[in-house]
């Protein structure tokens, strides 16, 4: 997969997980009346993270906010400050993310600048569809451990031969929505920090070429080079110069001409 492609797709999953999001936040499914032993009732009871509502047989449906905020148990607080911490988040991330595509050229802003950019918004939206995922869970949770503790009162009268009337919740269209709309985002902010590695300038290496002068140890002859046939004598560190032969101690001690050369 290219690295555009994968910054789109990234993109747009991001954007549909957000809205999932908003849209789970603002539902109010979010718990329902269980109606496995009563299935025929006149009323139907519904709750969600800002209201409470009743619905009648008769189709009127009326809905109530929760007006206070210290009287509400504190796992639903903490499920509100994680979804809006999500919703934030994600908001943010698809802003940058925005200006980040490589097929939006804005000035004259290089490819590291967006491949930076990219991969902020990708950690944001990594960030925000955890929180979406985490708020949800702890409120399904929550649920469970109502459900089964209203399970146990509702028949712990006269042991266990009365069963008391007492409304249990289970679980609403909100949290499956919310499931789904983290899921999106957290599988969207991978590949936008997956397409940041595709964006980053590659760096590119020189072999370096080292050039040295001639050594101390190269003969020089006005006459010209004589090939040598690997079987005439060497002489050890030694210097021919015009005028005669000289060790390479004479040499130095008497500087020639040919030394400035």
């Amino acid at each position: 997969m290219s690295t555009t492609t994968c910054q789109v797709v990234g993109f747009l999953l991001s954007m549909l997980g957000l809205a999932g999001c908003i849209t789970a936040t603002g539902m109010d499914m979010w718990s329902t009346q269980d109606l496995y032993d009563n299935p025929v009732t006149s009323v139907f009871q519904y709750e969600g993270l800002w209201r409470s509502c009743v619905r009648q047989s008769s189709g009127f449906t009326e809905c109530r906010p929760f007006f206070t905020i210290l009287g509400l148990p504190a796992m639903l607080q903490a499920v509100r400050a994680l979804m809006i911490v999500g919703i934030v988040l994600g908001a943010i991330g698809l802003l940058v993310s925005i200006f980040a595509l490589k097929c939006i050229r804005i000035g004259t802003m290089e490819d590291s600048a967006k491949a930076n950019m990219t991969l902020t918004s990708g950690i944001m939206f990594i960030v925000s569809g955890l929180c979406a995922i985490a708020g949800v869970s702890v409120f399904a949770n929550m649920l469970v451990t109502n459900f089964w503790m209203s399970t146990a009162n509702m028949y712990s009268g006269m042991g266990g031969m009365v069963q008391t009337v007492q409304t249990r919740y289970t679980f609403g269209s909100a949290l499956f929505v919310g499931w789904v709309a983290g899921g999106l985002t957290l599988i969207g902010g991978v590949m936008m920090c997956i397409a940041c590695r595709g964006l980053a300038p590659q760096e590119t290496t020189y072999k370096a070429v080292s050039y040295h002068a001639s050594g101390p140890n190269v003969a020089y002859k006005p006459g010209g080079f004589k090939a040598s046939s690997g079987f005439e004598p060497t002489t050890k560190n030694k210097k021919i110069y015009d005028g005669g032969a000289r060790t390479e101690d004479e040499a130095q001690s008497h500087p020639s001409k040919y030394d400035y050369v």
